[in-house]
């Protein structure tokens, strides 16, 4: 069933590709029925999981791929994947639903989501590191088309560059992969057996270029600084739907590895590197969100404080890493706030960018100087933006207070000094007032006459994201059921 679920996306996105006499319209609700199709298979699987109690991961499938190598198709998941499966789906079937009324090339526009939205269900799906590489690399492909094709602006150089820098961080992913299989006795590129085996252990030079190779290329797709200076652009040159899940799955794949791979298969290399992890963490918490409260264009401000969130994810799992002497509960804690985050990150972001995408549908800019009074002429508009506001900064009752307290919980508990990012929270709070107000208060100005209400599937794609990201602020034992235990598991391997 999960390979079903991983194929289904693609197999869609070739029926729509070799298909060119479909109409237009019939292609849109298509892309429509496969991501809904999608979302059901995947709360099924959530609904059937049970942790499998031998710390591996369930509804597992291996076929011998490239034998050779030690290299198999094996995919399966546990607490640290379905999650993000699970988000994956829901950020899909939105931005689908959001286009359905989309009249730029809307057949091959679907057909390259739907093979986005393989991709990135492979990645989080892989238990084999080449297969891992190979969806990481088949999603930076796709984005790459969905900016330079669908973009605005400078969208081309936008493009390249995003490509340039990510496909950069790929080439250093796969040199530190081949470092983990050259160390591996018997050679395999399997991911369960590295994180059993940890092959580097005990040989802190080559198990500290190794991690770096993979720090590398995992911090690029991040972002965190200083490697995120492809991020502004590509999200303020792509497409409303591309700038969704750009921000709300596409980062995820980067922080993801730190958890699925980097921390469990190289975890003396990871305790040694902790306190440089932690510092970095830190610098994007602040860095990001400080960048942010000086933008004017809102979508550039959403993207800075994308670094400032994915810092706090870097920041958790690095005070992971500081084992001697700290308490494993805080390090748990810290690595559950950390998974967390990832998902309300994607539920809040993603909203986010679909609500500015609005404003350029409708005014044909994102500078925030332009606007002012929205609230008067488009309230569910006005209604939407300012609760997705609320929820970003971190408001008691939305996911993010939920992921936030986790980390600093366990952050402070285990490095006290972290709560020098503090701050962030508090700038973060600041810049998202401020683009409340001046998009949504006073009399109406500027191009805000010209906006106006949210329509149907606009609603219809916004609406959820934040309703999930409240359910999971009131309701969050769901999710922490099934987080928690892996997260456990995690910070046991790295300080084994």
């Amino acid at each position: 069933m999960l390979s079903l679920v991983v194929f289904l996306p693609l197999a869609a996105a070739i029926v729509l590709a070799v298909l060119p006499q479909l109409p237009d319209a019939a292609a849109r609700w298509a892309w429509v029925a496969v991501t809904a199709v999608e979302a059901v298979l995947v709360a099924a699987l959530w609904a059937a999981f049970e942790a499998p109690g031998d710390g591996g991961v369930a509804f597992e499938e291996q076929v011998a791929w490239i034998p050779t190598v030690g290299s198999s198709y094996h995919v399966g998941v546990d607490g640290l994947s379905l999650p993000l499966l699970a988000l994956t789906a829901v950020v899909f079937l939105g931005c689908a639903v959001y286009a359905v009324r989309e009249q730029d090339r809307p057949r091959p526009q679907a057909a390259l989501f739907l093979f986005l939205q393989t991709s990135c269900l492979g990645v989080f799906a892989a238990q084999d590191l080449i297969l891992f590489f190979l969806f990481f690399d088949l999603s930076i492909v796709g984005m790459y088309f969905v900016i330079a094709g669908w973009g605005h602006g400078n969208a081309a150089a936008s493009a390249l560059k995003f490509f340039l820098y990510t496909f950069l961080g790929s080439l250093a992913l796969l040199l530190g992969f081949i470092g983990l299989y050259l160390a591996s006795e018997p050679r395999t590129f399997d991911m369960v057996e590295l994180a059993a085996a940890a092959p580097l252990d005990g040989s802190p030079v080559a198990g500290g270029l190794v991690l770096g190779a993979i720090l590398l290329g995992l911090a690029i797709k991040t972002p965190t600084f200083p490697f995120h200076t492809w991020l502004p652009p590509a999200h303020t040159d792509a497409p409303a739907i591309g700038s969704a899940v750009l921000a709300g799955i596409l980062l995820k794949l980067g922080t993801y590895g730190f958890v699925r791979i980097a921390m469990p298969m190289l975890p003396e290399a990871w305790r040694d590197w902790a306190w440089v992890i932690i510092v970095v963490g830190i610098v994007s918490v602040l860095y990001g969100a400080l960048v942010a409260l000086a933008q004017t264009d809102l979508k550039r401000m959403i993207a800075y404080t994308s670094v400032n969130h994915m810092g706090y994810v870097v920041l958790a799992v690095g005070a992971a890493g500081v084992a001697g002497g700290t308490d494993a509960q805080a390090r748990e804690v810290a690595v559950t706030g950390a998974l967390t985050q990832m998902v309300s990150h994607g539920l809040i972001t993603a909203a986010l960018f679909l609500l500015a995408g609005v404003l350029r549908a409708r005014a044909g800019t994102y500078d925030m100087g332009s606007f002012g009074g929205i609230a008067a002429v488009a309230p569910r508009f006005a209604v939407l933006f300012a609760v997705v506001a609320f929820a970003s900064l971190g408001l008691p009752g939305f996911s993010g207070f939920i992921a936030e307290f986790q980390i600093f919980a366990g952050v402070i508990g285990t490095v006290p000094w972290t709560a020098l990012a503090l701050p962030g929270i508090l700038v973060t709070a600041a810049l998202f007032l401020l683009a409340t107000q001046r998009l949504l208060t006073g009399p109406v100005r500027g191009k805000a006459a010209d906006v106006t209400d949210l329509r149907s599937p606009e609603l219809l794609s916004i609406g959820p994201l934040l309703l999930l990201s409240l359910l999971i602020g009131i309701f969050p034992r769901p999710l922490l059921d099934l987080v928690e235990p892996a997260a456990a598991a995690v910070v046991e391997l790295v300080g084994r």
